[in-house]
């Protein structure tokens, strides 16, 4: 096969698209706000996360962290920061495009909303808890970096078994990789 015809399979094939998401740590002194999904949710019902959602077009990754922050919780931060991307594969349709931020609140007034209960969490009481898989140690990288560190990079997919499988990078995606 001639380096024209390798090109031209390789572009003719479907491009690799992801839907674009935010998890978000909003923290009041050394507690974090998470939330306990409601009985009816669809995916991580009863079990704690941190507040995120979709970026909808036209929105930045900061804009929707703020606005799916103040959607579930009725919070207001300050210091909004982009502490990781993730890619993650999921076994049909397109892959998922994760920012996970971390903030300060405003106040510790929160509203709750119809996602969950909202709970503030001593960040070393949060691996007791039930939560989604990847939490405990999402969590260790976000408040685990040094300040003005660059964002770390990860990956997740699932294997045969169906189980999670999670690379956590703390240099940028790929930094600490030899190519």
């Amino acid at each position: 096969m001639t380096n024209s015809q390798l090109l031209i399979t390789k572009y003719s094939l479907p491009r690799y698209s992801v839907v674009l998401r935010v998890l978000c740590f909003v923290t009041s002194g050394d507690e974090v706000l998470l939330l306990k999904g409601a009985p009816n949710k669809k995916l991580w019902a009863g079990k704690y996360n941190g507040l995120g959602g979709h970026v909808e077009r036209g929105e930045s990754v900061h804009a929707a962290a703020r606005r799916e922050i103040w959607e579930e919780a009725g919070l207001a931060v300050t210091d909004l920061r982009l502490c990781g991307v993730i890619m993650i594969d999921v076994e049909a349709g397109p892959g998922i495009g994760m920012f996970v931020f971390n903030a300060t609140a405003a106040s510790r007034a929160v509203t709750a909303s119809a996602e969950g209960a909202l709970a503030w969490v001593p960040r070393g009481q949060v691996a007791e808890l039930e939560t989604v898989e990847d939490l405990p140690r999402l969590i260790h990288f976000v408040f685990g970096q040094p300040p003005g560190a660059p964002p770390f990079g990860g990956h997740y997919s699932y294997g045969p078994d169906g189980r999670l499988q999670m690379e956590i990078f703390s240099e940028p995606m790929g930094a600490d990789r030899p190519l």
